[in-house]
């Protein structure tokens, strides 16, 4: 990054653009990483698309064709705009960094649209657009978010492949004619950065933004990605549409994710089933969740039910503290495997280990969502289980160890440190800590103030629990990968909206991810 009394030069990725230091464009340098796994996915987007498209082709000059023919991957250019490839997006452009960067290591667009509001944006936008030289592939707009899209939904043969919002703060009002504006089996790409909302802060706030109930709990990270995933289902379905997440991570002050938009009434209906409310104990933090509905297939027919509630007494059978409600939230996979691996194996390439300067993370944290549990949603962590009794701190290897050897499947969570997530009933999972207090006692004065913890100890375990000391929580795959990020600078966070000044002071060289922190936040 250079800077003179004029402007701020800034690299990134195979990008150079130029910031007016008078101007008040958004533009935030941490958010290098976000930029860099939107370019990663998209890249394996663009080969599935083209192929999808290859065979559509194929199909209907062959009618009698087998359906299950194979096509061969094709090597698609970068930096040549080629017919049958992405339309993108870019509703919120700003500086058109991101725009220029999927034009410059995206592979198989045919054109890009960075669209801003600010005259200002648009102007900076095109001097960078001309001085990376690729105005065959990038065209710059001026115009509302939601008018651009509305106008590619109403005067527009064709929609968009892939549209990306990237607001500073919510994203909801966009949501609607997003979806509205993208083809069947378009990327819809949404980042939120409104995470003191979406965590539990203001849980009616919340609510009038993405009409859930958010609930401040260990687990808040995650139940952010499923409250945003079941706004995204919600709008979807109004219009005989649904949603299927390819990748969904919740990182340093935002969450991000990637979803595919397709058409089909009958799936909708199915819907009910991935969205359940969610009751939290007031005293211990255990949750349970109440799916919506219920849908069953037999050999001929999809069976649709509805489920009877709710799921907890009035009461915790754990502590014996009353409940708060939440949500709904989405309860479906956070990720589709077959893509997520595809996403992982491109990311070992050389090509991207020379693109992406936060490549380490990547891989860290992409690895370690292959090794999380798909069918279990929310988690623990066990500083939170440990502070609910008031007894020492438990090592994680110690906590994984236990449940394993108790015959329960169990994983960290990328949402947070100190995570577990595991199929063992929650009656298990206070077994352990009763074990732990068997040979870390606590002091009968935090008993006497704590009727949680009093509670929870003296009742008695049901499970054989064996502590290992040498179980290692990482598994060999991801040893000496970033799997967590430090703060690697002051003022880290998502900035102040419209004030490029103190954003741009961060280089990218010092957001680079840090090494894994050890204990807890």
């Amino acid at each position: 990054m250079e800077s003179s009394s004029e402007y701020t030069e800034i690299s990134e990725g195979r990008a150079k653009i130029r910031v007016p230091n008078s101007s008040k464009v958004f533009y935030n340098p941490v958010q290098e990483f976000n930029r860099d796994l939107s370019i990663a996915v998209l890249s394996v987007f663009s080969e599935i698309h083209h192929n999808e498209k290859l065979k559509t082709r194929k199909r209907q000059r062959s009618p009698n064709e087998n359906n299950t023919t194979q096509v061969e991957p094709v090597k698609l250019e970068i930096g040549t705009q080629i017919e049958s490839g992405l339309e993108i997006l870019e509703a919120l452009a700003a500086t058109g960094l991101r725009a220029i960067r999927y034009a410059l290591e995206v592979p198989g667009v045919r054109q890009i649209y960075a669209n801003d509001i600010s005259k200002t944006a648009v102007q900076i936008m095109n001097q960078n657009i001309e001085e990376n030289n690729v105005k065959n592939l990038v065209t710059s707009t001026l115009y509302d978010a939601a008018h651009v899209m509305r106008k590619r939904q109403f005067e527009s043969e064709t929609k968009f492949d892939v549209v990306d919002l990237d607001p500073y703060g919510c994203p909801t009002n966009l949501l609607d004619p997003a979806v509205c504006s993208l083809a069947d089996n378009g990327l819809l790409l949404v980042t939120c950065t409104d995470m003191a909302v979406l965590a539990g802060n203001t849980p009616e706030s919340c609510y009038a933004k993405y009409g859930s109930i958010s609930l401040r709990s260990p687990a808040c990270h995650e139940m952010a990605l499923r409250i945003v995933l079941h706004t995204i289902t919600n709008v979807c379905t109004r219009y005989g549409r649904y949603m299927e997440p390819l990748l969904s991570i919740s990182a340093d002050f935002y969450i991000r994710v990637f979803v595919v938009i397709r058409t089909s009434p009958f799936m909708c209906k199915t819907m009910s089933s991935k969205i359940s409310t969610v009751y939290k104990c007031r005293g211990c933090n255990m949750t349970t969740l109440l799916p919506l509905g219920s849908a069953k297939s037999d050999s001929k027919n999809m069976k649709f039910t509805l489920l009877s509630g709710p799921p907890v007494d009035k009461k915790c059978e754990h502590c014996g503290f009353p409940h708060l409600v939440g949500g709904p939230i989405w309860t479906g996979p956070l990720y589709n495997t077959e893509f997520l691996t595809k996403l992982c194996d491109y990311i070992k390439t050389e090509e991207a280990e020379k693109k992406f300067n936060t490549i380490r993370r990547m891989r860290g944290m992409l690895g370690m969502m292959q090794e999380e549990l798909q069918d279990i949603p929310l988690y623990y962590t066990v500083p939170s289980l440990t502070n609910t009794v008031h007894c020492e701190a438990m090592p994680l290897r110690y906590f994984f160890s236990a449940l394993v050897g108790a015959g329960y499947r169990v994983s960290s969570s990328h949402c947070a440190q100190n995570s577990v997530k595991t199929d063992a009933p929650q009656s298990v999972v206070w077994d352990v800590i009763r074990t732990w207090v068997q040979t870390h006692p606590v002091s009968e004065k935090r008993l006497q103030d704590s009727v949680a913890a009093r509670t929870i100890l003296s009742k008695q375990s049901m499970t054989e629990i064996i502590f290992d000391k040498k179980y290692n929580t990482v598994p060999k795959s991801l040893q000496g990968l970033v799997r967590y990020q430090q703060n690697p600078a002051p003022y880290w966070g998502p900035g102040t909206k419209g004030n490029s000044k103190q954003k741009v002071a961060l280089s990218a060289t010092e957001v680079e991810c840090g090494t894994d922190i050890k204990g807890s936040k």
